[in-house]
């Protein structure tokens, strides 16, 4: 079963096409268009045989319907030796499917990771090597500016778990606090507790202030919303079992009202009329 740490660079992926471009013009120095657009496209080969065939995911560089390069993307936690033999395969029916250049990119947690996936791929043929891109955290550039962390939030995610002891660790933590000011709030969340856990001490503490300063909700409001949040839940559990033991009868809309509900104080006032009222409707007089 996939994990937390294979999934979210592939959910980046999926979220920010625009992040494999970055990434290839910046680390393996590819020449890119700026301009181009990525598309996110189909990540099953099952039209090919095998049948379950099916990589991480694929972008696409240039117009959807006449791409200038297909990029897939793997995530690799380890050194698999199976992967030798179904890369060559994903990038060989990418490029028959889409009749364009394709280009392997693999994101791995670490160096030794990465050198191990790196390793050159012989197809027998002569001249027909593939050597696989391979990216782990020391390889992702800097992302100091301001104007780049917003437009890319993925890539200071990145960018502050390689660089958060480094000479330029406050600079890039402040640019990821304002990558994740920049997102929707499920996918800040997503990504600032994906990303809390791989900090030090000190750099985790760095972003905290750097949240703070901005306005944004630290890993700790995050854990008193949840641990409220159960509480409500199971004040609501306790107010229907009381309206079920005095026989009430609670309508559908009546419960999902309550269900919903997260204000404690809210929940006790009705949980006290809950004693005497005879319809439930009664307890949001």
């Amino acid at each position: 079963m996939p994990t937390k740490l294979h999934e979210l660079p592939l959910e980046m992926v999926r979220n920010r096409p625009e992040l494999v471009p970055e990434l290839l013009r910046t680390v393996f120095h590819i020449d890119v268009p700026a301009q181009s657009p990525a598309t996110l496209t189909s990540e099953s080969y099952a039209d090919t045989n095998p049948a379950e065939l099916r990589c991480d995911a694929t972008v696409l560089l240039g117009e959807p319907d006449a791409p200038t390069l297909g990029v897939v993307v793997e995530s690799q936690l380890r050194v698999k030796e199976a992967k030798s033999y179904s890369w060559p395969a994903y990038l060989a029916s990418l490029r028959l499917r889409r009749k364009c250049p394709v280009l392997l990119l693999v994101i791995c947690p670490d160096q030794a990771t990465a050198r191990g996936c790196a390793v050159p791929i012989d197809m027998g043929h002569p001249g027909w090597v593939l050597k696989p891109l391979t990216l782990s955290p020391e390889g992702v550039p800097p992302v100091a500016d301001e104007a780049t962390a917003r437009r890319l939030p993925e890539l200071a995610v990145l960018s502050a778990v390689a660089h958060q002891d480094g000479p330029c660790a406050e600079t890039v933590l402040n640019s990821l606090a304002i990558a994740l000011g920049a997102l929707p709030e499920d996918t800040r969340q997503l990504y600032h507790e994906h990303v809390a856990p791989q900090l030090s001490e000190v750099a985790r503490k760095l972003l905290e202030e750097s949240m703070r300063k901005t306005g944004l909700p630290t890993l700790e409001d995050y854990a008193n919303k949840y641990k409220a949040e159960g509480e409500a839940t199971g004040e609501a559990k306790a107010l229907l079992l009381m309206l079920r033991a005095r026989r009430v009868s609670v309508s559908d809309g009546v419960r999902e009202r309550i269900s919903a509900c997260k204000d404690l104080d809210q929940l006790e006032r009705w949980i006290l009329r809950a004693a005497s009222v005879e319809a439930a409707e009664d307890l949001f007089i």
